[in-house]
């Protein structure tokens, strides 16, 4: 039976994590080129203008000092 070759499995893992950590930059840098209006994601229900418009944010009732 063979043994394992854990020289070569810690290898790709490392190389997984180098190519992830590039796309990262990547797509960061990419980020800061073309930054969005205003930083608001479309369809995001937190930050999309159009939702807020139609579902005002709601108030929490506070304590008096009569109720």
């Amino acid at each position: 039976m063979a043994t394992p070759n854990y020289g070569y499995e810690k290898r790709q893992r490392e190389l997984a994590k180098k190519k992830k950590k590039e796309d990262k930059a990547r797509e960061k840098a990419q980020r800061k080129l073309m930054p969005s209006s205003d930083g608001l994601a479309p369809g995001d229900p937190e930050t999309d203008v159009a939702s807020l418009e139609h579902d005002p944010p709601t108030i929490p009732l506070l304590p008096t000092k009569n109720g």
